[in-house]
């Protein structure tokens, strides 16, 4: 007998199977039972009748929310099911009954939030949390195979540093070995540029962490980042890099996961827009448009999330803000020829009002004008060093971005908040579970 996920549950139609799982919920009609079976690939209603299957149904009798089964059963269509299939059960073998005296914390009923974030170990089996962490997988295997049909080459960055790539007020510091000083890392790009040097074409996708103490429903202490860095690239290039890879993913997860985002009940039509070519507008044209709509932002005002959605809902795709003033950016990016007071750096903003999901830009390939940043920013010259050497040997011109997974698949999935689409959310007040 055929040992099946849930998910494939259709190419079985009419035959008798077996699915390991967990009961996700039970309604008894009378001489009926109907449980609903999940196994970590879907959910399935079953149907079970005393008078044809008199052992299954007792067995089924009082069976606890979230025990632990192996059930056998013919698969048929039904419309009316979750998934458009049921199973009709003719044999339970019961792993592990939830105890009725300690039953399943998480039940078929509203919770608050932070009782839902105290039991995240157990939050994590619901349908649509299932969902979101299927859809964010899928995310990551379509970054993946995109940046790497680019010639793009997957480097690994370290996790210790010793110094800030864009100040030190949102580290974490660690006690490292014989009293020495490390930092948890903000982002593997400046290790990603002496990779790309070496080969060319790089990227690293990994967690990356940061201080900031932000409670708003963008922002974690912990998260993870896709960085892209090539030797011999320009801002323009970077943006067409960017503009490719956000398409890629979104339009995998609408390929690969419509049961999921159905499940959300995401409005994908909105997601079908996400092609090239995104907008791309100037820093000042931003300005431009928050003026207009009464928002009082001039030039040398960092764009925050309120005005982030105000730029975003002008477009029914991303948008990529380019050209910011240096002031506000960070030590290593390039100026600008033409306009010295510009950075050449870029932002891609998300529609729907979920922000900034790339930041990017040209690097600083002159020796003494890094110097220069680097006192500018007041920042240690020791520890860059080592960076300071890829402008010494052979320096060319390079760019790169970050991609924040969680923004990202947050913004694909309709999220509200941001700690729905990560396993185990790191926030300024919650390190538990």
């Amino acid at each position: 007998m055929n040992t099946i996920s849930i998910e494939q549950a259709g190419k079985y139609d009419g035959q008798e199977v077996t699915i390991r799982g967990w009961l996700y919920n039970l309604r008894e009609s009378g001489k009926l039972m109907f449980p609903i079976f999940r196994d970590g690939t879907g959910i399935i209603q079953g149907v079970c009748a005393l008078k044809e299957n008199p052992q299954a149904f007792a067995a089924l009798k009082g069976l606890t929310q979230e025990s632990s089964v192996i059930v056998t059963g013919k698969i048929r269509a039904e419309q009316r099911a979750p998934g458009g299939f049921e199973m009709g059960v003719t044999k339970i073998h019961i792993l592990q009954k939830v105890s009725e005296a300690q039953p399943y914390p998480i039940q078929l009923k509203e919770h608050g939030v932070d009782f839902l974030l105290d039991h995240r170990h157990l939050w994590i089996r619901t349908p649509r949390q299932a969902s979101i962490l299927r859809i964010r997988a899928e995310a990551v295997r379509a970054a993946r195979n995109y940046m790497d049909s680019q010639g793009y080459i997957l480097t690994d960055a370290p996790m210790f540093t010793p110094a800030a790539c864009e100040g030190t007020s949102t580290l974490f510091e660690v006690n490292y070995i014989d009293d020495q000083k490390a930092y948890l890392t903000q982002s593997g790009q400046l290790y990603i540029e002496a990779t790309a040097m070496a080969l060319g074409k790089v990227y690293t996708f990994g967690p990356t962490f940061r201080a900031e103490k932000s409670k708003t429903r963008r922002h974690l202490t912990e998260f993870w980042m896709l960085e892209p860095e090539a030797a011999y690239a320009e801002l323009g290039d970077m943006m067409n890099l960017a503009e490719g890879l956000v398409s890629a993913v979104v339009q995998s997860v609408l390929a690969n996961k419509s049961i999921e985002l159905d499940t959300l009940k995401r409005d994908t039509k909105k997601l079908e827009n996400v092609k090239p070519p995104f907008p791309r507008i100037s820093y000042e044209e931003a300005i431009g448009i928050l003026n207009k709509h009464n928002n009082p932002t001039k030039f040398g005002d960092d764009i925050g999330g309120d005005e982030e959605t105000i730029v975003s809902n002008e477009f029914d795709r991303p948008v990529m803000v380019h050209r910011y003033p240096a002031a506000i950016k960070a030590f290593y990016m390039q100026p600008d020829a033409e306009r010295p007071d510009l950075a050449l750096a870029f932002d891609m903003l998300a529609p729907e009002g979920y922000g900034e999901i790339i930041g990017g830009s040209q690097r600083i390939h002159d020796y003494d004008l890094l110097v220069k940043r680097l006192r500018e920013y007041k920042l240690p010259e020791e520890p860059f060093q080592w960076y300071l050497d890829l402008r010494r040997y052979g320096s060319v011109p390079h760019a790169g971005f970050g991609l924040g997974l969680e923004r990202t698949v947050a913004w694909i999935c309709g999220t509200e908040h941001i700690r729905e689409v990560i396993p185990f959310p790191r926030m300024i007040y919650r390190v538990y579970p």
